[in-house]
């Protein structure tokens, strides 16, 4: 199959694929503006996610909080270290897998105090990872200290690659009493432009030494990774032992949110102080110790929550590592992909749809999108961006469907005033709808054409007063064009006294005679109301001929572009059918046909059609312009006879 297209059609999809150019470009160098907005698309499709199919709780993390009731309990915070080494050792009393303790030692309480709290630590360090905090404060130059050294990630393999890492100045002095065992993690978390947290930084760059996230060192811990064998593979990932957590070039993973508050198992401090908590729900699982109080101001943004608890920050992205529920994002190359095909594919097919037409190609090739970036997400745990091949796809189709909407809405106009003078409104609308029926620059088809004339016209013009004349033409011709307008026919023209109309064009009309014979005997009928109407007021009786005929005319707007222009039906067929007409005088009968609309009503009528009507070979003529005779027929309804 050839595709026409026309110079404004290349010239559209040349448009149309600027825009996807422009669209793939923008998406390999993202402004931030479009990153915002892509990842608050992102944030719908967690919450939608949830809805379709809500993760289920894990059975290996939990929370230890320290909740209004433990404030309530135990005084406000922070609390004594008395009363935070008894937490933990009653933690550990109940044989957790590992603890992170999301809490950071700033300030010394007393060094008696402190050091208790610190052998408690050491005494369980294999089981444990502590926060240390850093941030952007005026570059703290002191060597850092042995405790923190400890910590460090010292497998690199490929320093040149590591710009982009997140670059902290300072470590906030800690309490050196209390940081006496166990891994160190940081808890940076720098939000996104709108305040909302989604990603996780596995490690930082601080004094050119690379630190773990508390997520990462106690997702090591909780896999019997020592810090030794935790890798960084330049810009593309971290390895946990023999594991490959994919990262972007900045070493971050995009969080998978889970869900609200209430996601993991939440155990109350109070509870495990007192004794009251189950030591089996603690009992091998990855334990997370942190604050979720209102007072301790601990709370982050997030797609599901407008005030998360930090702690619940922490304990997800352990879950994401631990349990590979990673979202990995589908390769550049694949997005460039998507944008092209769709793009393509609406630049070359929307020029030759109707507006419509192009609304329904559109939506459902950005719904299998949409379905398709909903099912990766949610079903795979893949991010595909959404914004550039939506934005690329609504703004080809908004841009041709504007242009195809005015371009319509002038095409409709320019239809309604060349054929609501033609034909009914019934048949100017589907002209409307399907546009390239009308065919305006020319065309043949199989037409059947009526010729109406009012015999005696001249005597009896010539024997009344113009008045009157006008009145009764004027009163005949809106009769006459009305029934044409109802059996769906194409009013040509009147030429004094004559009315020319045919069937099959501008629209398809299969049973064109039939229509056409149907409109002559209901002329018939009519004129002969209108002669009773007239007898009765006193006024002269006229009479008229019809004839029709059937073949194959030139059908077009002719005429002078520049002066006037008509829609109208030239040739053979049409010349037949007007000297037709005239043979009605001598026969004597009002309707006569030629053999070829016979014929054609033969193949289009139903048996029962014919038997009301009465149709009569008159004779074989001989008419000029035809070398063979043709035959005509009389045709009068049954009641008339």
């Amino acid at each position: 199959m050839k595709f026409k297209f026309s110079k404004r059609i290349h010239v559209l999809s040349l448009l149309g694929l600027l825009l996807t150019f422009f669209s793939c470009v923008l998406s390999i160098h993202s402004p931030q503006l479009i990153e915002t907005s892509e990842s608050l698309l992102l944030d719908y499709r967690f919450l939608l996610r949830n809805i379709i199919a809500p993760p289920a709780q894990p059975e290996d993390i939990v929370i230890v909080e320290i909740d209004e009731r433990s404030l309530e309990k135990y005084g406000r915070w922070p609390w004594s270290r008395e009363l935070q080494g008894q937490l933990i050792e009653k933690i550990f009393d109940c044989s957790p897998a590992v603890l992170a303790v999301d809490i950071f030692y700033s300030e010394v309480e007393s060094e008696e105090n402190d050091k208790k709290l610190g052998k408690i630590i050491a005494a369980n360090s294999e089981k444990i990872v502590l926060a240390g905090a850093f941030d952007f404060a005026k570059e703290n130059t002191s060597f850092p200290p042995d405790f923190l050294l400890d910590s460090a990630i010292l497998k690199v393999r490929d320093y040149s690659s590591l710009g982009n890492t997140l670059r902290v100045t300072n470590f906030k002095k800690a309490v050196e009493n209390i940081y006496t065992g166990g891994m160190i993690g940081h808890v940076l978390s720098p939000p996104d432009l709108d305040g909302k947290l989604r990603w996780e930084h596995l490690y930082i760059n601080y004094q050119d030494e690379f630190y773990p996230s508390l997520a990462l060192a106690t997702s090591a811990k909780a896999m019997n990774v020592p810090i030794e064998e935790i890798t960084i593979y330049g810009n593309y990932g971290v390895g946990i032992g023999d594991t490959l957590v994919p990262t972007d070039p900045s070493g971050r993973i995009r969080i998978n949110h889970l869900g609200g508050k209430g996601f993991f198992l939440h155990l109350s401090a109070a509870d495990i102080i007192s004794g009251e908590a189950d030591p089996s729900l603690l009992a091998g699982k990855v334990t997370i110790l942190g604050t979720t109080a209102i007072s301790t101001f601990d709370f982050m943004v997030t797609p599901f929550l407008s005030r998360a608890p930090a702690v619940e920050k922490n304990a997800t992205v352990i879950e994401n590592l631990l349990h590979s529920r990673l979202i990995r994002a589908v390769p550049l190359s694949i997005l460039i992909l998507i944008i092209i095909t769709t793009g393509t594919c609406l630049s070359f097919l929307l020029p030759k749809l109707r507006a419509a037409g192009g609304i329904i190609l559109s939506t459902s090739i950005i719904l299998l999108f949409v379905i398709l970036n909903v099912y990766l997400f949610t079903f795979e745990g893949k991010y595909l961006n959404f914004f550039y091949p939506f934005a690329n796809m609504a703004i080809i189709t908004l841009f041709f469907g504007g242009y195809k909407y005015f371009n319509e809405e002038k095409k409709s106009k320019e239809l309604k005033r060349i054929f609501s003078s033609y034909v009914s409104p019934k048949i100017v609308e589907q002209l409307i709808k399907n546009p390239e029926m009308a065919r305006l620059g020319g065309t043949r088809k199989e037409v059947t054409v009526l010729f109406s004339d009012i015999q005696g016209f001249t005597t009896f013009s010539e024997s009344r007063d113009p008045e009157e004349v006008v009145s009764m033409l004027n009163e005949y011709f809106k009769v006459m064009s009305d029934i044409i307008f109802h059996w769906d026919g194409t009013l040509d023209k009147f030429v004094g006294d004559e009315i020319m109309a045919f069937w099959g064009a501008p629209t398809e009309q299969p049973n064109h005679a039939e229509l056409a014979l149907s409109c002559a005997l209901d002329m018939s009928d009519q004129l002969d109301k209108l002669r009773a109407q007239w007898q009765a007021g006193g006024k002269a009786q006229i009479d008229c001929g019809i004839g029709l005929n059937t073949g194959v005319a030139l059908i077009g707007n002719i005429g002078s572009p520049d002066k006037m222009m008509d829609y109208t039906a030239i040739g053979d067929t049409i010349n037949l059918g007007a000297r037709v007409e005239a043979m009605t005088r001598k026969y004597e009968t009002r309707i006569l046909i030629t053999e070829f609309t016979q014929s054609k009503l033969a193949e289009t009528c139903a048996r029962k059609d014919f038997e009301q009507i009465i149709i009569k070979e008159e004779d074989t003529v001989k008419v000029k312009g035809k070398a063979q005779a043709v035959t005509i027929y009389s045709v009068m309804s049954a009641a008339q006879d």
